[in-house]
């Protein structure tokens, strides 16, 4: 019996419009791009490794993504690149990682892997440490519970054929999300959290890339 193909789906068609640099998934960190990063941590641990750029920055996509991994040209949206990632690849199990967190643990990637194979959606949720508080119009604020809260991670990952069903209901829809297993939940099917970590710390503001490269020799360590 053929065993089960994983595949890892990385959406970098973004302009990084917040970080004010250009496509962030290019910029350097240490040796490599946040996108290199990227596609180091999942390489060797999945059968494939597909991922999405825009069409003007096509041409330096292979300075980041080497052979045999595939580059494909992304949409007009996240949503819309995410249906072109799923249509490039024929795998059972499918993993979605932001490009803009290069430090993925492999704690937490063998933990969703094996998850997905059990419940076939999964979503990395990190515990909120903050005091979280809501502001009204009047300003005042009203403290929220944070003990019920999580951040959601990536990556989320999920039967191909199920995360394909959900992004083709959102389309008929009309429905958008900031992530996929929101999607998926809106088929009325239930996401497994795996516990995540603050090394997946998204990268949006210039503060976030600053720190992140003064992290990056400790993360070379910490993998």
């Amino acid at each position: 019996m053929q065993s089960a193909r994983i595949a890892a789906l990385i959406p970098a068609a973004g302009q990084g419009l917040r970080l004010g640099r250009g496509p962030k998934a290019y910029l350097s960190l240490g040796e490599k791009s946040l996108l290199g990063h990227c596609v180091d941590a999942f390489a060797g641990h999945v059968d494939e490794i597909v991922v999405a750029v825009s069409a003007d920055m096509l041409p330096q996509a292979r300075a980041h993504v080497p052979e045999p991994h595939v580059v494909i040209t992304g949409g007009e949206s996240r949503q819309g690149t995410v249906e072109k990632l799923l249509a490039a690849t024929s795998a059972d199990y499918v993993l979605i990682h932001d490009a803009a967190r290069p430090f993925l643990p492999l704690r937490v990637l063998q933990e969703v892997i094996q998850a997905v194979m059990q419940t076939g959606a999964v979503t990395v949720a990190l515990s909120v440490a903050d005091t979280l508080v809501q502001v009204q119009d009047d300003g005042g604020v009203n403290a929220v519970d944070r003990d019920a809260l999580r951040a959601i991670q990536t990556p989320q990952a999920f039967t191909r054929d199920l995360i394909t069903r959900a992004h083709q209901h959102a389309y008929a829809h009309g429905l958008t999300a900031t992530d996929d297993a929101a999607l998926v939940r809106q088929l009325g099917h239930t996401v497994t959290m795996v516990t995540g970590s603050s090394w997946l710390k998204k990268i949006t503001t210039p503060d976030d890339l600053t720190q992140a490269r003064a992290l990056e020799r400790s993360w070379n360590h910490e993998r």
